[in-house]
């Protein structure tokens, strides 16, 4: 039991680690939860940072969620599926409020996307890769990642139930929380999203000016 406990911390503590944060000031000497968003996240870091800063506070972010939920095979819970399923989602819980809370950033973080992203794609590989799909399609098509992460939370149950037949009431629940949990953190997005006012990225702009570059010199 005390070792759980310990893994449950555990799985806060890596998801405290404010890379955002940490990135920003060491290597730009930006604080960037005191800029666009104000959130200490890869979406709010490409948006003041660019891609070279977001791209690796994004992988860390997914790692800090990925790995909280590794955390599972060192649990003293052994033959029990149920029990062992809900400490996994316990640890991706933890994960992901460590990230919108951290402890080494004064409890001042981001909104957990990507850690949360991390912790599913250990628990549901198949069914997250193909939210992934959905959020890179929304995201193209309209360059709102706030949008493009909405699709991918709605779109994740239905996953679950639709394609991979997934018939465990409490994956199910899991399932829904995961995509109620996702409309929450951004209800300022979505109201930004039907004023017209919500930010824009353009990840590919440089290199689409690149390419033009190009053609012109030829």
């Amino acid at each position: 039991m005390i070792l759980n406990v310990a893994l449950v911390v555990l799985a806060y503590l890596l998801g405290s680690i404010p890379s955002a944060v940490w990135i920003g000031k060491r290597f730009y000497g930006v604080d960037v939860r005191e800029h666009g968003s104000k959130n200490a996240g890869a979406t709010n870091t490409l948006r003041v940072l660019g891609r070279r800063a977001a791209a690796p506070v994004f992988i860390i972010d997914l790692l800090k969620g990925f790995c909280a939920v590794v955390l599972f095979n060192f649990s003293t819970f052994t033959a029990d599926a149920h029990d062992l399923f809900i400490f996994k989602i316990v640890l991706a819980v933890a994960a992901v409020l460590g990230h919108i809370f951290p402890v080494f950033a004064k409890f001042k973080g981001g909104k957990g996307v990507a850690t949360f992203a991390g912790a599913i794609l250990a628990i549901y590989t198949s069914a997250l890769l193909c939210s992934l799909g959905v959020f890179m399609i929304v995201f193209l098509l309209f360059n709102y990642v706030s949008l493009g992460s909405i699709m991918a939370g709605i779109t994740f149950p239905l996953f679950l139930i639709f394609v991979f037949k997934e018939n465990s009431g409490l994956a199910i629940f899991f399932g829904c929380l995961a995509s109620v949990l996702l409309l929450f953190t951004h209800r300022k997005n979505i109201k930004r999203i039907f004023k017209g006012t919500e930010s824009k990225v353009y990840p590919f702009k440089g290199i689409g000016t690149k390419i033009k570059g190009w053609f012109s010199k030829k």
